[in-house]
């Protein structure tokens, strides 16, 4: 979890291309946390965005 937004979409951005799976960005509890999609299970959370890995071209 972090409170920098920025931190945490990079985090997700760079889960998102190692796992190649969609993951989530959240915010709980004034904290953004990062989870793989499929694991969120309609928990009581604000998603803010979802990275899919395979919406992006290649990496650099």
């Amino acid at each position: 979890m972090s409170h920098d937004l920025s931190l945490a979409q990079s985090s997700a951005f760079e889960l998102a291309r190692t796992l190649m799976v969609p993951v989530t960005l959240f915010k709980v509890d004034g904290a953004y946390g990062v989870m793989p999609s499929d694991e969120l299970d309609n928990a009581d959370v604000v998603i803010v965005h979802e990275y899919d890995p395979h919406q992006f071209g290649p990496a650099h």
